[in-house]
């Protein structure tokens, strides 16, 4: 029982780590990780949390980054804390802007609001300003606050800060983090056959092939993908909390280690930055 993709409200979740470490204990998750947006301030408390459960917390991060124009998002397994945090600070900063822009165009359209305090390492996203539109009694739920406002190309939408998924990935490989495509199917700047090729030119290591968003078929051509180039297999329920299901696709423990084996050769400089060829049967 894997989940190697979930959010706490150190990024855009709605459950703290130690909820989260509950709720998975619940539904039978065996392994889980944290991949809150651009920080890693959840993990503490989830190891803390997990030492009263039989629970293991994969360390984890999903990183913002932009490709042709659009948002690509990059999940990384076990970075050495240490060399990723001061990075992520400058993501974080980033965030921060954003969500500031994101106000100041809200408050143009004459919809003013006021963010609650954040503590140190939350990241800031437009799930937090969509449910303070809801507060500020604006709108019904947050999912209309995406629709009218908040969505890419509505009227208060910004960009991420400039950062490329090509950096991002050698970021994380240089931390020694095992970069992962974030469910491709909902990357809307391109065919994804296409965008992974170069993808992988920069490093990328494996593939978010199981997402609620992904048909049975994406998923069949994402195995093969996988199968083909030698790449990593990962998935989970990119679980943020509210209405969403934890531990949807009950994923074999027996993907983990090689992700763990990965990641261990990276740190250890086993693994030299090269490019895979396919293997074709």
């Amino acid at each position: 029982m894997l989940e190697l993709h979930c959010h706490t409200t150190y990024s855009d979740g709605q459950l703290t780590p130690t909820e989260l470490v509950i709720t998975a204990a619940e539904v039978g998750v065996k392994a889980l990780a944290i991949t809150d947006h651009d920080t890693l301030s959840g993990w503490e408390e989830a190891f803390q949390a997990a030492a009263s459960y039989n629970i293991e917390i994969v360390p984890g991060v999903e990183l913002s980054t932009v490709y042709n124009e659009r948002s690509l998002h990059i999940l990384g397994f076990y970075p050495d804390k240490n060399k990723l945090e001061n990075p992520l600070k400058e993501r974080l900063n980033g965030r921060k802007n954003r969500a500031n822009q994101i106000l100041e165009k809200l408050a143009q359209l004459g919809y003013p609001i006021e963010l609650e305090a954040m503590g140190e390492g939350v990241a800031a996203a437009r799930p937090h300003i969509a449910r303070a539109l809801v507060k500020a009694g604006y709108i019904q739920s947050p999912q209309e606050a995406f629709e009218r406002w908040l969505g890419e190309h509505k009227p208060a939408f910004v960009q991420y800060d400039k950062f490329s998924s090509l950096d991002g990935i050698q970021l994380l490989k240089s931390c020694g983090a095992v970069p992962v495509w974030a469910h491709p199917y909902l990357y809307q700047g391109g065919k994804v056959e296409t965008v992974f090729h170069e993808l992988l030119e920069a490093g990328l290591m494996g593939i978010e092939v199981y997402h609620p968003h992904h048909s049975d078929s994406q998923i069949q051509r994402l195995e093969k993908l996988c199968e083909a180039y030698g790449l990593l297999k990962t998935g989970g329920s990119d679980y943020h909390g509210g209405g969403s299901a934890l531990n949807l696709f009950n994923l074999s423990l027996n993907l983990l280690e090689p992700i763990k084996q990965t990641a261990y050769n990276l740190k250890e400089g086993v693994i030299k930055s090269q490019i895979p060829s396919p293997h074709l049967g």
